[in-house]
């Protein structure tokens, strides 16, 4: 085993995207995680003297935890990338496929996986078209029940199940509250699942498969981070044979984005076994209910531990 090194690491979190309070508790556990494994920890939120105090400091290592466009669009990940200082997590191009959902399925589609049929409305094209008229034909082409979300955006934040046509007018505001463009999807029934990829140095590895069964039937924002809301299976019960294709696929999703040491792949398994993607997280969530530190601890690893391994990973991986 190789000696243990303290890193000097500035942990990101905060910004001033609607994700912000997630990414302060994810910053805080992962800085405690990171100082119980023995490192030297900085919480920092960014703002306007983020770059010069980055400079001035020179951490060993910069680990983002910034939710929404704030960290997850690529642009502060490209950043990151031009001080020299090494960061852990996706470069910016990747982090801009995977947060931009309408490409991500493209990419994913291509490549031969399934993903939901849908089809990406921007603010522009929904009221130049007329409202009623688009509404009428989403619900004709895509047929209910359907998912309405926001191109971008994480948390489930502006994301509505429609099963009625009275409910579709509703869920198109409630998407472009949180982005210009919404995306239509076809809803697909079956059981949601979410698989943590991880990379501590031996290439991406799955974590065992999370299921997902909210109380209410949907995993909205505040199923997410209220204790109680949602019921989790870990690993989740599906087949063995089932379970090896749907941690295959969020791996070869993984690689297949460009992303790289952290990422959580979001899926539908349906009763044939197929898993259908739905989307990529870059900086996926980690505070106290977040799924992939539930992931960590059903592989019987701690959280301190695995922290500790990214970090030293990131490193030799720039």
């Amino acid at each position: 085993m190789s000696e243990f090194t303290a890193l000097n690491i500035i942990v990101l979190a905060g910004g001033i995207s609607h994700e912000r309070d997630v990414s302060l508790r994810s910053g805080r556990r992962v800085a405690d995680a990171l100082t119980d494994a023995g490192h030297k920890v900085t919480v920092l939120d960014p703002g306007a003297n983020l770059l010069t105090t980055l400079r001035d400091t020179a951490p060993d290592l910069i680990w983002p935890t910034l939710h929404g466009a704030t960290g997850e669009d690529g642009a502060l990940l490209s950043l990151l990338a031009t001080t020299g200082i090494p960061f852990l997590g996706s470069r910016g191009p990747a982090a801009a496929l995977a947060w931009n959902k309408p490409t991500a399925k493209e990419l994913v589609l291509r490549a031969g996986f399934a993903t939901p049929p849908a089809i990406a409305l921007s603010t522009e094209t929904f009221r130049d078209l007329g409202a009623t008229s688009v509404l009428e034909h989403l619900i004709s082409a895509i047929g209910l029940p359907l998912v309405v979300k926001p191109a971008q955006g994480g948390s489930s934040q502006g994301v509505t199940i429609v099963r009625t046509p009275a409910d579709l007018p509703r869920a198109m505001v409630d998407a472009y509250t949180y982005a210009d463009t919404a995306l239509v999807e076809a809803h697909i029934d079956g059981t949601e699942v979410t698989v943590a990829v991880l990379d501590t140095g031996d290439g991406p590895m799955a974590l065992p498969i999370v299921e997902i069964v909210p109380v209410d039937g949907v995993y909205s924002f505040e199923a997410r981070y209220n204790a109680g809301e949602t019921n989790f299976y870990t690993p989740a019960r599906l087949s063995e044979d089932i379970s090896s294709t749907v941690a295959a696929t969020a791996v070869a999703i993984h690689g297949l984005l460009g992303l790289r040491h952290i990422s959580r792949v979001d899926l539908i398994v349906d009763a044939a076994g197929t898993p259908w993607f739905l989307e990529a997280n870059v900086l996926p969530g980690l505070t106290e209910t977040s799924l992939v530190p539930q992931a960590i601890e059903a592989a019987s690893h701690t959280l301190g531990a695995i922290y500790s391994a990214l970090a030293t990973n990131a490193l030799v991986t720039q």
